[in-house]
């Protein structure tokens, strides 16, 4: 089996070595090497270029986030931030998701040497996804689509209509961008109720709820225990938390609690999935889209088995392809549809 080529970019010596460390001492990886800043690696990438890049944000010379967008216009390669990105800074983090990061990894500030011998799977795990990741897939930034962020001010949601009718989406590694797709493209008086799963950190899904909120006509928020689903409102779960459906009379609301992990995630699409199977049936869309892995598989033939129509994203614009595979070959979907087209299932549903 290839091993995965992997460099790392970081100002911190101590970063670096322990990053050399746990890469070299993995049989999957093959480490070329370290740079303290993005212009001393272009140097040393160029002679032998990564499958997957280790980056940091803040260093000398340029930071992490203009090297990535430089790298997705120039050369698109998977990159995983490995930063110490705060709460009141994790709008950096959903801004290197945009720009196309694959995953991100918080590092505190002190204790770093410690954290990252713990965090040593998760590390793994991170490179290895994003090692999976569809090159064509990523974003391209030199024909970069911009959207312009809404500013009319959106009706009270306490004062929205109740939706007989749900949507329910799962997604993961490439998720933050396939989800700012579909959602953007959301006229507000014709989308149902809206519960998504999106693999992601704690405090890094309100950050992305309200960066998705500003930039769509829907309202997006993350979702609190016993939030109402209603239409033109998307609800998506917390980071550490799970999210279900539930039903009473003719209204569908959301639980969030805590538990144990579920396809070695929390929030899981699978949880989520199953819950709608239960309480929407044939009320229901079940769509499952990028990502690392097979969590939602079992959960979106759950959907299907209960009468709802249920859709996977296609392999060519699927940054990470696990997800929607694993659900095709269980035999839970009805239709296989490129990005481009997802949304226009959810127009007018119900």
């Amino acid at each position: 089996m290839k091993k995965i080529k992997v460099f790392v970019i970081d100002d911190s010596a101590v970063v670096r070595q322990v990053l050399a460390e746990i890469f070299k001492s993995d049989s999957s990886f093959e480490f070329l090497g370290s740079a303290s800043d993005p212009l001393f690696a272009l140097d040393k990438m160029n002679n032998d270029w990564p499958d997957v890049i280790v980056l940091d944000i803040e260093m000398p010379r340029m930071d992490g986030l203009s090297f990535l967008k430089k790298i997705m216009s120039e050369r698109p390669t998977p990159v995983v931030i490995c930063s110490t990105l705060t709460t009141e800074g994790s709008d950096t983090a959903m801004i290197a998701m945009s720009l196309g990061a694959c995953d991100i990894i918080t590092k505190p500030k002190i204790g770093l040497k410690d954290f990252l011998n713990e965090s040593t799977i998760e590390l793994i795990d991170a490179v290895m996804a994003a090692a999976a990741v569809s090159l064509k897939a990523l974003p391209n930034f030199s024909n970069q689509k911009q959207f312009t962020i809404k500013t009319e001010k959106k009706q009270d949601i306490s004062q929205l209509q109740a939706t007989e009718k749900i949507v329910a989406i799962g997604t993961s590694t490439g998720g933050t961008i396939a989800l700012e797709e579909v959602l953007t493209k959301l006229p507000r008086d014709k989308t149902p109720g809206i519960v998504i799963v999106q693999h992601m950190p704690e405090k890094f899904t309100e950050t992305f709820s309200k960066r998705l909120d500003s930039i769509c006509e829907i309202s997006v928020r993350e979702a609190k225990d016993g939030d109402r689903v209603v239409r033109g409102l998307a609800l998506i779960a917390p980071g550490n938390r799970h999210m279900t459906v539930k039903r009473s009379g003719a209204q569908y609301y959301v639980e969030v609690a805590d538990g144990p992990l579920v396809n070695r995630h929390k929030p899981s699409v699978d949880v989520l999935f199953r819950s709608v199977a239960r309480n929407a049936g044939k009320n229901a869309k079940g769509i499952i889209m990028t990502g690392m892995g097979d969590d939602g598989a079992f959960g979106l033939f759950e959907m299907k088995e209960a009468g709802a129509d249920t859709i996977a994203q296609n392999e060519e614009s699927s940054v990470v392809f696990g997800m929607p595979k694993e659900a095709i070959k269980r035999g839970g979907v009805n239709h296989i549809l490129p990005l481009t087209e997802i949304y226009k299932t959810i127009v007018g549903y119900g």
